[in-house]
């Protein structure tokens, strides 16, 4: 990759912060770490909304905003820090409400189902349903897809639609990696089974924080104005970079194993070699978002 074309290493959100308007932040692995809160991260957001900035947390969090907004105020993230909230689980309930005479299988833990609060949804089993909302593993940190399989296959007999309320393949939680529903979802497209995916990295939710924050400044934001910020390539730099924005990774996420920060700190040679094998390629990198 020429030198032109490589994202610069930066060590703070501050000398890139007039270039834009708007940011679209990720929350797990940026803001917090599924324990406890990123001060640094709220801390940079909060300061770029003081110049002027707007930001929306963009999430592919299985559940709706306001439950999300409650779990950052658990783990005290500032609500100075951001404007909005936008989550695939609210993508989710759009696609539930379509179907809402339709009968529904879910896949997904307890914690999840307030993605149907307030919708008349009508539950049944795999050979009862018309289609399937997986929103996560009933057990991700003993469960693995193979757990899966049968109602996978179950599915495809019946040639049963899934929407995948939770993209992401994989999410930290303290110091462990967990699978997501997007590694069910992948396995099933993989089978051949019909997938529609509720968030990052497909356009429908930036569309929607890009309307959300349009109608908080009062005035449209075009899109050379706007910064996506995340710690995954699959999902936050690649819908970024599809939706036709700017983005920024924050390396000590899920690939801080593979850029090496469990040993040190980021390395130039080590970093450029990494962002030559991955299929998209972001703006900037920094180690943890900060001013």
């Amino acid at each position: 990759m020429p030198a032109s074309d490589r994202p610069a290493l930066i060590n703070g959100l501050q000398p890139l912060a007039d270039r834009y308007d708007l940011i679209f932040c990720d929350v797990w692995g940026v803001l917090h770490n599924g324990v406890k809160a990123y001060e640094a991260a709220g801390d940079a957001l909060t300061r770029f909304r003081a110049g002027g900035g707007r930001v929306v947390l963009v999430s592919n969090a299985p559940r709706p905003g306001a439950s999300v907004g409650k779990q950052l105020d658990h783990f005290q993230v500032p609500r100075t820090a951001y404007d909005a909230i936008v989550t695939s689980g609210d993508l989710t309930r759009l696609a539930i409400q379509e179907r809402i005479e339709k009968v529904v299988h879910h896949i997904g833990p307890p914690r999840d189902m307030p993605i149907y609060k307030g919708l008349d949804a009508r539950f049944g089993s795999i050979e009862e349903a018309e289609y399937v909302v997986c929103s996560g593993f009933d057990d991700d940190e003993n469960e693995t897809v193979e757990n899966y399989r049968a109602r996978l296959e179950a599915m495809l007999r019946r040639d049963l639609l899934m929407v995948c309320a939770n993209p992401d393949l994989i999410v930290e939680r303290g110091h462990m990696i967990l699978p997501c529903a997007g590694a069910i979802a992948l396995a099933y497209e993989e089978m051949g089974g019909k997938v529609f995916y509720a968030g990052k990295p497909h356009a429908p939710v930036y569309d929607k924080a890009l309307a959300i924050a349009a109608e908080i400044n009062s005035k449209p934001i075009l899109k050379e104005r706007v910064l996506g910020v995340g710690d995954a390539i699959r999902t936050d730099i690649a819908g970024a970079v599809g939706f036709g924005i700017d983005s920024l990774l924050v390396a000590r996420g899920i690939h801080a194993e593979e850029l090496g920060l469990h040993h040190g700190d980021l390395v130039s040679d080590h970093v450029q070699d990494w962002v030559d094998r991955q299929p998209v390629v972001p703006t900037a990198i920094m180690d943890a978002l900060t001013w």
